[in-house]
């Protein structure tokens, strides 16, 4: 196993992300889905300056992206925009894409529960095709009942996985897998033939080791199912705005270069606009925790 993080978190420059990543001992990459800002060009000398490589990506289902909708139109331009994914990641040498399904935040369904299945195994299974000429992995990834109505558990992402077909993967969040599983390692050990990716934040989505998840027993599970794949860091810092802030000096208070999509996104998902200094915190914790326990 080696460490990895997401770079969607925090809104900033990617060789500034890159190079704080590299000096807490992560050495990989799964970059943001967003294959109009990053070119492969540019990203991939920042990567190998810093002794990493990019192990994959991660979808962003917002601004009404789903491989789900009766609207055959935003359907089949959320496909385009997954195989855009593919490419970016592929192109960079990287080696699987979690997706998300549906569009992240729409919690009620817009069809029907069998054209909804339909339209997934028939979506996925054309991002799978494309994913081919890479070489590379897609792999559906549960988040939970509040963030989206369509795949919350492991096993709905196996049953989706077996239905597109022997190549397609899924990827699991322990945050998302606290909150919808009844057995967490259970769970994992049921992926274990498809599991593709680890995601990592704790139970209250603040870095690895700053909540109640048993770390030792999830790495010591991950390793006897033969999981080789990385650890990677993908925590989303909930701000308090009340006297009793543990962390003062949390909020970027001055915030440059942030989209309205990138802050909205950001907010959607429980966090803010991170102070450098926190931000870097959360890094250094999540690898201080998780580095020792894979042995590296």
């Amino acid at each position: 196993m080696e460490l990895a993080i997401h770079t969607w978190m925090r809104s900033e420059p990617l060789d500034q992300a890159i190079r704080r990543a590299a000096d807490a001992g992560v050495t990989a990459l799964e970059i943001a889905g967003e294959p109009d800002r990053f070119m492969p060009k540019d990203v991939g000398p920042m990567l190998k300056a810093a002794g990493m490589r990019c192990f994959g990506g991660v979808t962003l289902m917002m601004e009404g992206r789903s491989l789900i909708t009766p609207d055959s139109a935003r359907r089949e331009a959320s496909i385009q925009y997954v195989k855009d994914c593919v490419s970016l990641v592929g192109d960079l040498g990287g080696e699987e894409l979690s997706v998300v399904p549906g569009t992240v935040g729409l919690v009620v369904a817009e069809g029907r529960p069998e054209d909804e299945w339909r339209w997934a195994v028939d979506s996925v299974s054309e991002c799978v095709e494309h994913a081919r000429s890479y070489g590379l992995t897609i792999a559906i990834e549960p988040i939970n009942r509040f963030e989206t109505y369509f795949i919350n558990r492991a096993d709905q992402a196996l049953a989706l996985a077996e239905a597109v077909g022997p190549d397609c993967g899924i990827c699991l969040d322990l945050f998302h897998m606290n909150m919808e599983e009844d057995d967490v390692l259970g769970a994992l050990r049921r992926a274990a033939p498809r599991l593709a990716d680890v995601h990592v934040a704790d139970n209250n989505r603040m870095a690895p080791g700053m909540g109640t998840l048993d770390w030792p027993a999830i790495v010591a599970t991950l390793k006897d199912i033969g999981y080789d794949g990385p650890l990677s860091i993908e925590f989303c810092a909930p701000v308090d705005r009340t006297p009793a802030n543990p962390f003062p000096g949390a909020l970027d208070e001055n915030p440059t270069g942030v989209s309205e999509e990138q802050r909205k996104f950001i907010e959607d998902h429980g966090s803010n606009l991170l102070s450098e200094t926190f931000y870097s915190q959360l890094v250094q914790t999540s690898a201080e925790t998780l580095l020792p326990l894979i042995g590296r």
